[in-house]
């Protein structure tokens, strides 16, 4: 296991170097260009040649990559064109905000996804697994951005029980977090059933699950101690996998109900051009997509033993 950890950590590593690298490259191998962003388009070439001079970007290329390095792993990401500030003063705040919004969507969509999910595979074939198999799949099949229309038209305007907003002004608030969350969790939890249940389903057919019923096993024992946890490797890693797209793919919930999060910060500094705050933002989606891997195969392997070792 310990090797297998210290290999997957060093692929880690390597992916987050030629990562980092190559979005320096991009994004900083023109260095007028970066001069241009920060002062503006107005500043003249002299203007631009002094910044350069004055933020070290006359040294070799690779020199400022590895200083670039060095102060990103400290938390120093440059200066925020947009928001004239640190770029970690913004973009800690958000990446916590979206850690909320994140979190409470794992709180209710796993335990919902996984007992639906193996509610429906333990009778394959029954009332119940097509239900649950319909329901998962229209909910899946409805976009964020449709169904956070949807339901705000229900919640807000109609019944008028919540805001329509989660800009979180005066702190958090249970109110304003429900929207995002909600909409969240009835789009994707369905994946997660689904995945639960055809695995659920491939386990109960097992023989191993059939010699226990037919040693006359109590069916529940059965279930939680022979079926559960063979049933449960595969939406384990989808679970994990899901961390990334929660970090930068939650966008669209965060634009509509103005939720200041990490995705809605990334879109605004590409719609703006803050190039120091798309690096950072880059850098630590890249980081948590590569972590999450790394935790997905380190969890497989530990509940699957046919595959510790190699």
């Amino acid at each position: 296991m310990l090797i297998l950890a210290s290999r997957r950590f060093l692929s880690m590593a390597l992916i987050m170097v030629i990562v980092s690298f190559t979005l320096f490259a991009i994004f900083e191998s023109d260095k007028l260009a970066v001069a241009g962003k920060v002062l503006g388009p107005y500043s003249n070439t002299e203007q631009r040649e002094l910044w350069l001079e004055q933020n070290g970007y006359n040294e070799p290329f690779l020199e400022r990559y590895i200083t670039w390095v060095g102060n990103a792993l400290t938390g120093d990401f440059g200066y925020s064109i947009q928001y004239k500030s640190p770029v970690s003063e913004v973009l800690w705040p958000r990446l916590g905000n979206t850690a909320i919004l994140a979190g409470l969507y794992m709180l209710f969509m796993i335990p919902l996804s996984l007992t639906l999910g193996v509610i429906a595979g333990m009778k394959e074939g029954s009332v119940q697994d097509r239900v649950v198999s319909v329901g998962s799949v229209l909910t899946t099949s409805v976009p964020e951005f449709a169904s956070a229309t949807f339901f705000s038209a229900i919640f807000v305007f109609w019944l008028g029980w919540l805001p329509g907003t989660s800009a979180m002004t005066s702190g958090f608030s249970w109110a304003e977090i429900f929207l995002p969350v909600f909409v969240l969790v009835m789009y994707g939890f369905g994946y997660t059933t689904r995945m639960t249940r055809a695995s659920m389903a491939e386990v109960m057919t097992s023989h191993y699950i059939r010699t226990a019923v037919l040693k006359g096993i109590p069916y529940r024992r059965v279930i939680m101690r022979h079926a559960l946890r063979n049933a449960l490797i595969a939406p384990f890693t989808v679970i994990i996998l899901q961390l990334n797209w929660l970090l930068s793919g939650v966008i669209v919930v965060e634009v509509f109900f103005a939720y200041k999060g990490f995705g809605k910060l990334l879109l605004d500094a590409a719609l703006f051009g803050d190039i120091f705050v798309i690096e950072a933002c880059t850098l630590v989606a890249v980081f948590v997509a590569v972590f999450s891997q790394f935790i997905s195969d380190i969890g497989y392997t530990l509940l699957n033993p046919r595959i510790r070792f190699t």
